[in-house]
């Protein structure tokens, strides 16, 4: 096995994991009762130079794969979600400027990260939430560079972190073009033309720095401008493909944690004379968990692939990937919630540091973070259009679909090769007929079962139906009915199916290929409508024990490269 980053990480905080260590679940749980930021966890975290990895290697740091920063984010989110949502909120301070801005610009703030220092997003609003043009923060041109008058709210690190990328208005009348970014050095800012918001309280990430920031005469130089002038919705537009990819990551986290709590009580506790892990109805939660989270491993695999292969189709692919896996992993979330019973609310010491409530509080989040699941759905009914055409007339990008699927390194990431929208379409579903029938000759040739082609000539009538259904759908600017909001979350459905089939298609094929395929698809089709019966769901049961084999609990994974490191 590769000596990787994540696996290197995984080991390097063991350290710190355990007993009265920094990420050690006491340690943690103590800070969430406090409400207190987790600065030594954080800490820990620059000790490795996990920084360094949210800086795109262009630019002087070590993002190459996205996938690889995905895995970095989920090993820190498997332990703590709150650690995970404070240290990484620096990629997303960066990203903006790693997108849009100059090469000089962009290779200062990546030195003065990999040092150490600590970036912001400056994005919302207090009276205006995710309409961002909405925003009233101003930015007017001096003799001096830019004057910055106004508030940002609700912002992740607006007090601990030392550079923010702020979307301002730049134009008196707004509009797509009347906004720009500008990269604000906090510690450059005259002490008195800017004031630290009080850190709000929330219901989960209780010790995140959730706080905001106020300028008054706020002057930056010129330098400080991100891209054109006018072009601020355009790159944060841009920028959010990535970060509403890459925050997946935290849901995965989740899954494993919340994963390794349900096998350790399901192992533990006896029932009716017998292990709890033994009655079929417990095994069969605990396998369509599992299946959960082969479903969000695949979908969030492929789409960090996507940034480097699809890159023109990543608004499409990040509008889905965020909608459906922080839906499915709260939907699964709340499964293991119910077997674990009043455990699950327990959030003092009485039961692993009252650890699964706190995980279930953190998680919530997550669907909100970079435009909610509505948010993202309403993007992907502005493609319904174009994703119908597409489907009809076949222009998937056949060679770009290849070289997204793992085992390989990417190409390096083209920002400029970033669309506000795919006018292609979704090469990955277009090219899904095709694929189910790569279904269809593994059944003839022995290496799935005869299941499998019943569920792919299901999916592939789905996908028909969901693509004639985004033709004929109506809408208006204003009136967006909520047939279209179910349609987008039948696409996702289509694209989940998509990405565990072209994973299939090139894997080994061994036999719990066969297993995670099944167990995947036949939790996607549920989802669509249709019930397993008891020879799907079998696979199901097969992931539960795999999971309850374990002698840590760790859950059934997709098989390296295409998943957590280090699980077969």
């Amino acid at each position: 096995m590769p000596h990787t980053p994540a696996l290197r990480l995984d080991q390097f905080l063991h350290r710190s994991d355990s007993g009265d260590g920094a990420l050690g679940p006491g340690t943690l749980a103590e800070l969430d009762r406090a409400e207190a930021f987790p600065a030594e966890a954080c800490r820990v975290l620059d000790e490795f130079g996990l920084a360094a990895h949210y800086v795109d290697a262009r630019h002087g740091g070590l993002l190459r794969d996205h996938v690889e920063l995905v895995q970095l984010l989920r090993t820190v989110a498997r332990r703590d979600l709150t650690v995970a949502v404070a240290h990484g909120k620096t990629f997303l301070g960066t990203a903006p400027v790693q997108v849009a801005g100059d090469e000089r610009q962009a290779a200062a703030l990546a030195a003065e990260v990999c040092a150490g220092a600590v970036a912001s997003w400056a994005l919302t609003e207090r009276h205006h939430g995710s309409d961002l043009l909405a925003g009233e923060l101003t930015a007017r041109r001096t003799d001096d560079g830019w004057r910055l008058d106004g508030e940002k709210w609700l912002i992740n690190n607006a007090t601990r972190g030392r550079f923010l990328s702020v979307l301002a208005r730049t134009g008196e009348r707004g509009g797509p073009r009347g906004f720009s970014l500008f990269l604000v050095d906090k510690e450059r800012l005259a002490p008195d033309s800017h004031r630290l918001l009080p850190k709000v309280r929330t219901h989960g990430i209780r010790g995140a720095d959730i706080s905001g920031i106020a300028f008054d005469a706020a002057v930056v130089p010129d330098e400080a401008l991100v891209g054109a002038e006018g072009t601020g919705a355009e790159t944060v537009l841009k920028t959010l493909q990535l970060t509403r990819t890459v925050c997946t990551a935290l849901s995965l986290g989740a899954l494993d944690h919340g994963l390794r709590i349900a096998a350790e009580y399901a192992l533990g506790r006896r029932l009716y004379g017998r292990r709890l892990g033994d009655l079929p109805r417990v095994r069969r939660i605990l396998g369509e968990a599992c299946a959960g989270m082969i479903v969000a491993e695949a979908v969030t695999t492929v789409a960090a692939r996507a940034i480097h292969t699809l890159t023109p189709e990543m608004a499409v692919v990040a509008s889905v990937t965020k909608a459906l896996v922080p839906t499915l992993a709260q939907d699964t979330l709340d499964r293991i919630g119910e077997l674990l019973g009043v455990r699950s609310f327990l959030s003092d010491g009485t039961y692993l540091e009252g650890a699964f409530a706190k995980l279930d509080r953190d998680h919530r989040v997550v669907a909100v973070f970079d435009g909610s699941t509505a948010v993202n759905r309403s993007l992907l009914i502005d493609h319904f259009p174009a994703l119908a055409r597409a489907w009809h007339r076949g222009t998937a990008d056949r060679d770009a679909v290849t070289a997204t699927m793992p085992g390989s390194p990417p190409p390096p990431f083209e920002p400029d090769r970033l669309r506000l929208l795919s006018t292609r379409g979704c090469s990955l579903v277009q090219l899904l007929p095709e694929a189910l029938e790569g279904l269809r000759a593994g059944v003839r040739e022995g290496r799935l079962p005869p299941e499998v082609s019943g569920m792919a000539d299901e999916l592939a009538g789905l996908a028909d139906a969901v693509h004639a259904g985004m033709e004929h759908q109506e809408r208006t600017a204003r009136d967006v009915p909520q047939s279209a909001f179910d349609l987008a979350a039948q696409y996702e459905l289509c694209f989940a199916a998509a990405t565990l089939v072209h994973l299939w298609l090139d894997s080994a094929h061994t036999p719990y290929d066969a297993v995670w395929l099944r167990a995947g698809l036949a939790l996607v089709l549920n989802r669509l409508g249709i019930a397993a019966d008891e020879t799907r769901a079998a696979a199901f049961d097969l992931l539960a024990d795999r999971l309850l084999a374990t002698t840590d609990g760790t859950p059934p994974s997709l098989p390296a490269p295409y998943a957590r490191e280090g699980v077969q």
